[in-house]
């Protein structure tokens, strides 16, 4: 057993020699190959080396060569360059020198003009001075034959002058004022009676009543109420005034807005008829009669409408239009004018060949301000011209009606039509009715204007105040000057005064010659 283990050991041993001597050996021959690497490596490097540093000479050389042939073609471009601006600036110095020679030659010109006219001016002033002798001598001549100074013979002169120019003128004037009158007269009358002869329309106007029957004194009674808590009640919800008094069986509804009158109409109207009369049945009936009424105004302004030849109107301008219903103007109801005014307006467009679809929708809008007067600040036609901006109306209709009282300037055909027609539909005979303060007030007025006038003796007016004829001094006023005083009274009443239709001015010039014989 022994000598089995020492085998195995002895064996082992020679195996480990083997080895290391095996490891050892092919560490030298490593080394022997890396050193031989190493040593081809470092060959190479060098060889590398050698051609770049060649490689690098060569692009060197080339490089400086490719340099000196860039500066080289650098300064011949230069030197073109210069050679070519020495030239320019040489050609410009020559047209220099041509244009100096040239300025110098007019300037030489420039001086002997200047001495010509040096002279001519001297000359000049010597035929002045020659002249202004002769002149003078002249005058001294004509004054010593004719006895006057030239001051006064001028103002002769220019005193027969204006005499003469302004009776031409004045004669002038009143020919041509004749001449146009009659043309115009007679046009407007054809067109205008044929315009009306057209047109069917009431000569009377509905008056809004607000006065409402009872059937008994007791009635008057049961609306008061307990302590006055009906007629407050009605006063209240309407905005009216419920007067009471010793009117046998009526009650007068008082109130600046028609439309609460009426409401207020309608729903005591109502509670008289039904009897039950207290707060609760109160507030019932005058809900209704809000209702009713805001439907009678629809009504009226689709009615209107209708009966213009208008539409596509807005319905809140229907709705405002239907409120004229219960509007009156000297107790001509404003919505019959209104729809008179539009269809008076489109017939006379079509007479003249004007935009008569335009005319009707002008006229029938001209008043529409008037259903908002009570609520907003500012005339019935400035009123009228937001409204209609507001609601998308076109620009040529509230152009052709906004000067339908003066208030703009006219400035389309339509916009004069319809003022014709306003004024047609207003001062026809039974349109209005004017109280009898006002009438003489304005009769009286007529004649302050008329005898305001320097050369008036007196004046009358007549026929209702549509004419006032006028007696003038002979002595001061001639024939002449009794035309223009005519035209300047025309002038002062159309602004001073407000009047429906128009006024005719007559201005009578009579001379009498009285004598006696003794």
């Amino acid at each position: 057993m022994k000598r089995i283990n020492l085998t195995v050991l002895i064996v082992i041993a020679v195996a480990v020699a083997s080895l290391l001597a095996g490891a050892a050996a092919g560490y030298f021959l490593r080394k022997n190959v890396a050193e031989a690497q190493v040593a081809s490596a470092e060959e190479q490097a060098r060889s590398i080396r050698d051609a770049a540093m060649k490689d690098a000479e060569a692009i060197k050389r080339e490089a400086s060569l490719s340099a000196k042939e860039e500066i080289m073609r650098s300064r011949k471009e230069m030197e073109d360059e210069l050679r070519a601006q020495r030239i320019e600036l040489q050609r410009q110095e020559r047209r220099l020198a041509q244009r100096e020679e040239s300025l110098d030659r007019r300037a030489e010109a420039l001086e002997k003009k200047e001495d010509a006219l040096a002279r001519r001016e001297k000359d000049l002033q010597e035929r002045e001075q020659a002249v202004d002798e002769l002149e003078k001598k002249r005058r001294a001549e004509l004054e010593r034959v004719a006895g006057l100074t030239s001051e006064q013979a001028r103002d002769i002169l220019l005193k027969t002058v204006r005499e003469e120019v302004s009776q031409e003128a004045s004669e002038l004037v009143r020919d041509t004022l004749a001449r146009a009158r009659e043309d115009a007269d007679k046009q407007a009358r054809e067109i205008i009676v044929q315009a009306i002869q057209r047109t069917a329309a009431d000569h009377t106007a509905e008056v809004t009543v607000s006065v409402v029957n009872l059937p008994n004194e007791e009635m008057k009674g049961r609306i008061i109420g307990r302590e006055g808590r009906n007629i407050r009640t009605i006063e209240t919800l309407t905005g009216v005034d419920l007067i009471i008094d010793d009117t046998p069986e009526a009650v007068v509804i008082s109130g600046f807005d028609p439309i609460r009158r009426e409401v207020a109409r309608i729903a005591l109207e109502r509670l008289v008829a039904d009897g039950r009369i207290h707060p609760a049945r109160i507030e019932e009936m005058v809900e209704k009669a809000q209702k009713e009424v805001d439907q009678r105004i629809k009504e009226a302004g689709e009615q209107a409408a209708m009966e213009a030849g208008v539409h596509g109107l807005h319905p809140e301008l229907i709705k405002l239009l239907g409120r004229l219903k219960y509007r009156t103007s000297y107790g001509q109801n404003i919505l019959k004018h209104s729809v008179e005014v539009a269809l008076l307006a489109g017939l006379m467009a079509d007479e003249v060949g004007a935009d008569a679809q335009l005319a009707r929708r002008a006229g029938l809008l001209h008043d529409i301000g008037k259903a908002m007067t009570h609520e907003v600040e500012g005339t019935h036609v400035a009123i009228g011209m937001e409204i209609c901006r507001k609601y998308r109306e076109p620009k040529a209709v509230i152009d052709s009606f906004a000067a339908h009282h003066g208030e703009f300037e006219p400035v389309t055909i339509e916009a004069f039509l319809v003022t014709a027609a306003d004024a047609i539909s207003a001062s026809r005979p039974g349109a209005r009715r004017e109280s009898l303060e006002t009438y003489l007030q304005r009769l009286q007025r007529l004649e302050e204007i008329a005898e305001s006038f320097e050369g008036v003796e007196k004046s009358y007016a007549i026929q209702a105040g549509r004419e006032v004829r006028i007696m003038v001094k002979p002595e001061k006023i001639d024939d002449l000057g009794a035309v223009r005083l005519s035209r300047d009274i025309v002038k002062k009443i159309e602004q001073e005064l407000q009047y429906p239709g128009q006024i005719k001015v007559t201005v009578i010039r009579e001379t009498r010659a009285v004598e006696y014989a003794r």
